[in-house]
């Protein structure tokens, strides 16, 4: 019988490289601070940061980084025994410059066929798949290669089975046109019983860009619960008699990366905890917000304590 986790996530890894300058490009000099990335692997981690079971499916190359990115996952409390070490290919890396803040650019170093895009069925995975109280399925895993085929045969078993989460994350150099993402996206939907994207991931899948009107594309697609993340707008989150708005909290944004993903952890704790819509939502943005005022992604991801301290400095602001 295999092990229970918590939250089982699939797709991206990477060592990431962020430039500490505030608006230096890559033309300019930098110096650079290392960190684990790729956004699957970034919601695992901050998963455990509340305390939860959790398992990245995933795939590193049989390199020191990719002992790097095992040995760092496993100081957080993520579970490793599932990571592939694909020999002859290297991990993935990925350089971030703070140009701007709020959107970094991003180059993505991952050859020809990344190690985390070889990933293959096999019992064990499918039996981690089916009984995963939170399965977070990220788009970006759809686009290539074995874990592409693995990735929607996985959301297939789920059958819809709560929570099943499709995170549409969107990198279009991932994949030859949008068409085929959205084609990918649409057949992931059906499957889903939780969708999250922001405006333009939902214009990629959707066709829509409106956020009540992707909420609305969604739910008539037959997800139970739309989340569609607006950026300064705060969040959208809705449901088939319920929608909640949540206001961005003021901060100063330091980067932007990771946000979303530490958006989805925290998303993810407050389903496993039962908690009520506006909870959630206001619980998960907070946590979003906390990390887009650090450099890095998964060490960055907060704690409870720390969430709830920035909601209440929120309130009195």
């Amino acid at each position: 019988m295999s092990e229970r986790f918590d939250v089982v996530t699939v797709g991206r890894v990477s060592v990431d490289l962020y430039a500490q300058e505030v608006g230096a490009s890559f033309a300019d000099p930098q110096t650079f601070t290392k960190s684990v990335g790729g956004s699957p692997t970034n919601v695992a981690v901050a998963a455990a940061r509340y305390g939860h079971s959790s398992v990245v499916l995933t795939g590193v190359g049989d390199d020191a980084l990719g002992e790097y990115v095992c040995t760092r996952l496993r100081h957080w409390g993520v579970t490793t025994d599932y990571i592939a070490r694909v020999p002859g290919v290297l991990t993935p890396v990925v350089l971030a410059a703070l140009d701007p803040p709020e959107e970094p650019t991003i180059v993505f170093y991952r050859g020809e066929a990344a190690p985390d895009t070889r990933i293959e069925r096999t019992a064990e995975r499918d039996a981690i798949v089916r009984d995963a109280r939170v399965f977070w399925m990220s788009q970006g895993a759809l686009a290539q290669g074995e874990t592409a085929r693995s990735s929607h045969a996985w959301l297939e078993q789920r059958a819809r089975a709560p929570f099943t989460i499709l995170d549409l994350d969107y990198r279009p150099t991932m994949w030859p046109d949008v068409e085929t993402a959205r084609a990918a996206a649409q057949r992931a939907i059906a499957c889903s019983s939780v969708v999250v994207g922001n405006r333009d991931e939902c214009t990629m899948a959707l066709e829509v860009s409106d956020p009540d009107a992707a909420a609305d594309a969604l739910l008539t697609a037959g997800v139970t619960l739309a989340i569609v993340k607006m950026g300064g707008g705060g969040v959208l989150l809705a449901t088939g008699t319920e929608r909640v708005r949540v206001a961005p909290l003021p901060i100063s944004v330091l980067c932007g990366l990771g946000a979303g993903d530490a958006f989805g952890g925290a998303l993810a704790h407050g389903l496993l905890a039962g908690s009520d819509l506006r909870e959630i939502g206001e619980f998960a943005n907070a946590a979003g917000a906390y990390v887009a005022t650090k450099l890095t992604c998964a060490d960055a991801m907060p704690t409870a304590g720390q969430v709830a301290a920035l909601r209440t400095k929120g309130r009195t602001q």
